[in-house]
C-alpha cells in the first residue's frame, strides 16, 4: 500500500522547467555553445556533480559550467521578477485530495532550500507538505537516490510505501533507485524508453495522478489478498 506521495518541484508543481530550459540555452549560446533539444532535456534535475562532466563531454573541456550556470540564474531571476511563479494546473486539487485521504506528503527537489521556500511561499503551498527535502544539502543529487531516501526517512515511511511524482528522467531514476514507486507526469517530454520500463504510470497532468494512484492501491490490495489466499492453501 502507498502511504505517502513525494513530489519533485520544477516542472511538476511549478511551471519553471520550460523557462530553465530556455535560460540554459540562451546562457550557453552567449558563451559560444549550441545545445540541442535532446541535450537540454538530459540536464533536467541533474546535479552539478554529474552535469559538469556531461556538459564537458558534449561541449569540450573548456566549457565553464559555473559561469554559464550563473548567467542562467540571472536570466531566470529576471524572468520570474517580471512574470512570477506559475503553479501547475491541478496542484491544489491533488494536495487537497491527498490530505483528505490521509496521505503523507513531501517534496524531494534538486533546488536549494532558499529558492524552494521562496517559490512555494509565493504560490501558497509551502506548509502543505509534511517535509521539504533539497538535494543540495545531501552528499549526492539526482539521479542518485539520496534525496528520496532522506525524504522517506523524514516522513517515517519505507520507500516501497511511497509514490514519487516526477517530470524528468533523472528525477524518476533517483526515486526508482531509492525503491519508491514512480509516476511520470509529463512536462517537456515523454519518458525515455529505459525510464518507461520501471515506471508505475505516466500521467499527462496532475489531474490524472489521482486515478492512477487509486489503481495502484487497488492492485496492491489485490496482490496482498492473493498472497494471503496462497499461504492458506499451502497450509492445508
Amino acid at each position: 500500500m502507498i502511504h505517502a506521495v513525494i513530489f519533485d518541484m520544477d516542472g511538476l508543481l511549478i511551471n519553471t522547467e520550460k523557462y530553465l530550459y530556455q535560460c540554459w540555452k540562451q546562457a550557453a549560446e552567449e558563451a559560444g555553445y549550441h545545445l540541442t533539444h535532446e541535450q537540454l532535456l538530459c540536464f533536467r534535475s541533474l546535479s552539478a556533480e554529474f552535469a559538469v562532466p556531461r556538459f564537458r563531454a558534449m561541449l569540450g573541456e573548456g566549457f565553464d559550467y559555473q559561469a554559464v550556470r550563473k548567467r542562467r540564474k540571472e536570466l531566470m531571476e529576471k524572468h520570474l521578477e517580471i512574470n512570477g511563479i506559475e503553479k501547475k494546473p491541478g496542484v491544489d486539487r491533488l494536495l487537497l485530495w491527498l490530505a483528505q485521504n490521509k496521505y503523507k506528503t513531501a517534496v524531494a527537489t534538486a533546488s536549494d532550500a532558499e529558492r524552494t521556500k521562496k517559490y512555494f511561499t509565493e504560490i501558497g503551498i509551502y506548509h502543505q507538505f509534511h517535509e521539504v527535502v533539497c538535494a543540495p544539502s545531501l552528499p549526492h543529487g539526482k539521479p542518485m537516490p539520496d534525496v528520496y531516501l532522506h525524504a522517506c526517512a523524514r516522513i517515517g515511511e519505507k520507500p516501497e510505501y511511497c509514490l514519487a511524482l516526477e517530470d524528468s528522467d533523472n528525477g524518476a531514476v533517483s526515486a526508482h533507485r531509492a525503491g519508491c514507486k514512480v509516476i511520470m507526469v509529463k512536462d517537456l517530454a515523454d519518458p525515455l524508453w529505459e525510464t518507461a520500463q520501471f515506471l508505475d504510470g505516466v500521467a499527462e497532468n496532475l489531474e490524472e495522478v489521482i486515478p492512477l494512484l487509486q489503481k495502484l492501491q487497488t492492485q496492491s490490495g489485490a496482490l496482498r489478498g492473493y498472497h494471503r489466499k496462497e499461504s492458506t492453501e499451502d497450509g492445508n
